[in-house]
């Protein structure tokens, strides 16, 4: 929705020391410097009713007049994608596993691409306005999750916290589980070193183990077995290459079962009754918060994994696998 009418918008506790151009930048992305600058200068834009410019540095509390903006005003989802319908609202409220001031933990669906492409109009970066809880800034994402992955996705609630966090990730002080089921019989537990490298292809971009590709590492450990056909893999991943666990698995030669990307029909196992859909899920989290002790999360599997590990008799309710960290 276009805005028309002035709006007076409070500066928060996070937005303390911005420069005013970039307090707009933040808030309404769409709006040109150039045009900006002409608001400045004709004084429709004011800080506690008095003429401001763009390097003015704000305080809590105060107050910006914001006149009307015309399209520049529209939200990010108005701007990049489909807008979420009541229905995918309330889906994600309810999907929220942990919310304070500082960080959102959301347990994201199967299906639900994090961001958006040009065959992608329906994403959650498109959405993450439903998720505002009334703060002045719309969370941020701080990490990727594949479209087919379910499972723990991290949201940032201002600049600050988005900082800390992908400092964390990118320390790896992040601890990580995910939980698969994989087609096959693999080793009771190892480590997958194996780097990789991205190879486009006729079905867009791949992922392939190669010599020359970047460092990869996952640590795996069996939970649970259906003979020598199917298991449930706890999965620690140490970096965080695109599709890593997928492919790591594929390269152990036991595939996740509805991987047909790095599969194919090796992904399919003949078993009446398995959910459809990639098993693989992100099911807790462990890592620093920003504001000091620790963020611990975990997800419940999605209906397809659970209708799986149902039929095989997989006790997934109780805890079997932690996040016990290999070093």
């Amino acid at each position: 929705m276009t805005e028309k009418v002035v709006q007076t918008l409070e500066v928060s506790e996070v937005e303390t020391g911005i420069r005013l151009d970039r307090w707009f930048k933040r808030r309404f992305p769409a709006l040109t410097h150039g045009r900006l600058e002409k608001l400045l200068r004709t004084g429709q834009v004011r800080v506690d009713g008095k003429r401001a410019k763009a390097k003015n540095r704000l305080e809590q509390g105060q107050m910006v007049r914001v006149p009307p903006l015309g399209e520049a005003a529209q939200s990010a989802s108005e701007r990049h994608g489909r807008q979420a319908t009541a229905a995918e609202t309330d889906d994600l409220l309810q999907r929220v596993l942990l919310r304070d001031d500082t960080v959102i933990v959301l347990n994201k669906p199967p299906g639900l691409a994090v961001q958006g492409g040009t065959r992608t109009p329906k994403h959650l970066d498109a959405m993450l306005d439903v998720l505002r809880f009334g703060a002045a800034e719309r969370p941020s994402l701080v990490h990727r999750l594949d479209r087919d992955t379910s499972g723990i996705l991290l949201l940032a609630r201002h600049r600050k916290s988005a900082a800390a966090l992908a400092e964390a990730f990118q320390k790896k002080t992040a601890r990580k589980l995910y939980w698969a089921l994989v087609a096959g019989a693999p080793p009771d537990h190892g480590t997958i070193e194996a780097p990789l490298d991205k190879q486009p292809g006729p079905r867009g971009e791949s992922m392939v183990v190669s010599a020359t590709g970047k460092r990869a590492i996952t640590h795996f450990q069996v939970v649970e077995r259906s003979g020598n056909r199917l298991a449930w893999l706890a999965l620690f991943p140490v970096t965080g290459r695109t599709h890593q666990l997928r492919v790591h698995c594929a390269h152990l030669g036991t595939p996740i079962v509805g991987d047909a990307k790095y599969a194919g029909r090796e992904a399919f196992p003949r078993l009446a009754g398995l959910g459809r859909g990639l098993h693989l899920h992100a099911r807790a989290i462990v890592m620093p918060h920003p504001e000091g002790g620790w963020i611990e999360a975990e997800a419940p599997l999605p209906e397809h994994m659970a209708t799986s590990f149902s039929l095989l008799g997989f006790d997934f309710r109780q805890p079997k696998a932690s996040l016990v960290v290999f070093e």
